[in-house]
């Protein structure tokens, strides 16, 4: 896989859920994290949806005239599930190219909580900072403890000698999206020779 390049300073790449139905503080998270992103001046990339999570970080980065990018696969477009306002709608082929396309276009990493799509994109990038191919900072928000479980595994992960304790300094945890940019200022910095110990 080809290393993905810092983009240029200022651009977060969010990872949320469409439904409908989850609890109401889900989507208030979402909308604040996109009112706390664009006050911060932070480029915003997405999934491009219009409902869920996707569509209230969408509302809040544009009640604050924030610059919001969704990336949207072609058969979404099709099914008009993409935002109808935002800054730019990117179309293109498919998952993986979307995926690639946000890491590409940020320099951060921000997950709400969310259903399989959302745990596969948080895996992933996790997955690429430990093999150094990309190394930005990776915050996830535990919105009602949503996360805790992953979380727990993932101790258990290193504790089980499946991944070196270094590799807890990949991401960071807060509970509240106001938390969020502060928390990417102080992620650590990755090593560059992250693969050197990629592998136990």
């Amino acid at each position: 896989m080809t290393e993905i390049q810092p983009a240029p300073s200022g651009s977060v790449c969010v990872y949320c859920a469409s439904s409908r139905r989850c609890h109401a503080e889900y989507h208030d998270a979402a909308y604040r994290l996109g009112c706390v992103l664009a006050g911060e001046g932070l480029r915003i990339v997405y999934g491009g949806g219009s409902v869920g999570s996707m569509g209230a970080l969408a509302d809040g980065a544009l009640s604050r005239n924030g610059h919001i990018v969704g990336i949207l696969p072609r058969f979404m477009e099709e099914l008009e599930w993409g935002h109808s306002a935002l800054s730019e709608l990117r179309v293109v082929e498919d998952m993986r190219t979307r995926k690639h396309v946000m890491l590409a276009e940020s320099d951060a990493v921000v997950a709400l909580p969310g259903g399989s799509g959302t745990l596969e994109e948080l895996l992933e990038a996790i997955t690429l900072k430990r093999l150094g191919i990309c190394t930005h900072p990776i915050v996830i928000v535990n919105t009602r403890g949503y996360f805790q479980p992953l979380v727990d595994l993932l101790d258990a992960a290193v504790s089980e000698r499946f991944m070196d304790p270094r590799h807890l300094n990949m991401w960071q945890v807060v509970g509240e999206p106001e938390a969020v940019p502060d928390a990417i200022r102080r992620a650590p910095r990755w090593p560059h020779d992250a693969r050197s110990f990629a592998a136990l």
